[in-house]
């Protein structure tokens, strides 16, 4: 029998959530304050009235803050993590610990002044909402330790049956050494080709679009006109010194995100540990990875890097934890030794079947098609400058004849390994078992060439995640799904096989 007694949160809780509403409050704020200005003298106190509001909401919702804190408990019941919540209306939640499949750990900068860190609760079930399965915002380390120190000792209790019960003091696992820390000069590499620019200026236009209404749109075209007179060598120069911030933005988020990444493994799960500031533990457990991933942006390919990511089933919406970065960044030839250790049971040196030469046609051809009416609109209505759009003919015809090169598979009695490119190259691993459904797809001009296409899917975060590899040999594409059919007797309906063709 566990103990009942109940445990309360950190006080420090309230003021995290109080923050939380602040932060989703505060755009709304400074746009009031934008268009209104701080009031007027001629309208007295009536101009102030929008500001007593949030004011008066603000208290409300520190109030509300402070009361969660004083409601929240919970214990140890029934092999059960039990909890207790609610501002008005008083909740229970009860979360039998064998359906637990991880517990992540962050602490953010009002937890580590006070050697604190929030639990996320993920169970096998709870994939299909937003949120975590339970959340304890603010509770010290040591209560952290207990609850994972329960969870076992109530699984263990389960293997009991099988006459496999473990001693309390075999529970307590000692931390391993990590199988891969990223040094200081890989984590800047991966800061400085990371691609963070992108999310940067996404970033800044939403934030741009929450004052569109405000932004003089005719004053800076008229502006912009000016401008340009000053030449292009100003403009470039300009252009050049913003890509160059954004790009030092870029760096230094991604700097702090994986700053001391680290991995390891202990008692079948993948432990990721990573952040500057908000210091973040990822627990992954192995029965959750349904395949694994080694991307090639060619920039990384060309330097002889990759990334390795896994996919996981399960988790939630909000996490989109559906493809895990296992390692950010590492030397290709340094992947083997440390991916085998985690997965012993994957063989990571595959001989790739490729697709055949007569193919090559299928990975341009339609590009063709649809650029044949763009490239002759712009080049006629924007001549002679428009001309240019004629270099998307050999820029795709290249990039197809890339992706014909990358495009291959490679299988044994238990696995099944994919590669293909889009721009960067993608190799994936997956167990026979982990496959979800496989399915065959001939066009009529395929039909033609003899070829076919296979996609496969797998889990991943709450739905699935399919893999297609394109125009290989009408023979091949028949052994895989030889290869695969007797998994449907197996495994029954979860798995799907399927064989068509399109008539196009």
């Amino acid at each position: 029998m566990m103990s009942k007694e109940k445990f309360t949160l950190h006080p420090i809780s309230a003021v995290i959530n109080f923050v939380k509403v602040l932060k989703e409050m505060i755009v709304p704020l400074v746009v009031v304050i934008a268009v209104n200005g701080f009031g007027g003298e001629s309208e007295g106190w009536i101009s102030y009235i929008i500001y007593i509001i949030y004011a008066v909401v603000l208290i409300a919702m520190l109030v509300s803050g402070i009361i969660k804190w004083k409601r929240f408990r919970y214990w140890f019941e029934e092999e059960e993590l039990r909890i207790e919540y609610g501002l008005f209306v008083k909740k229970k939640r009860y979360i039998p610990f064998e359906r637990i499949q991880s517990l992540n750990y962050t602490e953010g900068i009002f937890h580590r002044p006070f050697g604190l860190v929030k639990v996320k609760v993920e169970t096998a079930g709870g994939g299909a909402t937003k949120e975590a399965d339970a959340e304890l915002t603010a509770i010290s380390k040591d209560a952290a330790e207990q609850i994972k120190k329960e969870m076992n000792l109530a699984k263990n209790k389960e293997s009991d049956i099988f006459g496999e019960t473990l001693q309390p003091e075999e529970l307590v696992v000692e931390q391993q050494k990590p199988l891969f820390r990223m040094s200081q000069k890989d984590l800047l590499i991966l800061a400085s080709t990371s691609g963070g620019v992108g999310v940067f200026f996404s970033g800044l236009a939403v934030f741009v679009s929450q004052f569109s209404e405000l932004i003089p749109y005719e004053t800076i075209y008229n502006e912009i006109i000016l401008f340009i007179r000053f030449g292009a060598l100003l403009i470039a120069l300009s252009v050049f010194f913003v890509l160059f911030v954004a790009w030092i933005v870029s760096v230094a988020i991604t700097f702090i995100n994986y700053y001391e990444f680290t991995i390891r493994v202990e008692d079948e799960e993948i432990i990721i540990t990573r952040g500057l500031l908000e210091k973040k533990k990822i627990t992954i457990p192995l029965s959750r990875i349904q395949g694994v991933r080694i991307v090639e942006n060619p920039l990384r390919q060309l330097t002889g890097y990759a990334t390795v990511i896994v996919d996981s089933a399960g988790g939630s919406l909000a996490e989109k934890d559906e493809k895990i970065r296992l390692i950010p960044l590492i030397k290709k030839h340094k992947i083997n030794s440390i991916i085998v250790q985690i997965f012993p049971d994957y063989d990571f040196e595959p001989s790739f079947t490729r697709v055949p030469k007569r193919s090559r046609k299928f990975f341009y051809r339609l590009d063709f098609l649809w650029m044949i009416p763009v490239a002759v609109a712009v080049s006629y209505f924007f001549y002679p400058f428009g001309l240019l759009s004629l270099l998307l003919f050999p820029l795709s015809f290249l990039l197809g004849a890339w992706q014909h090169k990358t495009a291959g598979y490679w299988m044994d009695e238990k696995q099944l390994v994919l590669q293909y490119r889009l721009f960067s190259r993608v190799s994936l691993w997956v167990e026979k078992k982990r496959i979800q459904a496989m399915t065959e797809r001939t066009t009529y001009f395929q039909k033609k060439a003899d070829v076919s296409s296979i996609m496969t899917t797998i889990k991943s975060g709450v739905s699935g995640s399919a893999t297609t590899i394109q125009h290989i040999e009408k023979a091949d594409a028949d052994s895989l799904m030889e290869w695969y059919e007797p998994a449907k007797k197996e495994l029954g309906e979860n798995n799907m096989l399927e064989r068509y063709s399109e008539e196009i």
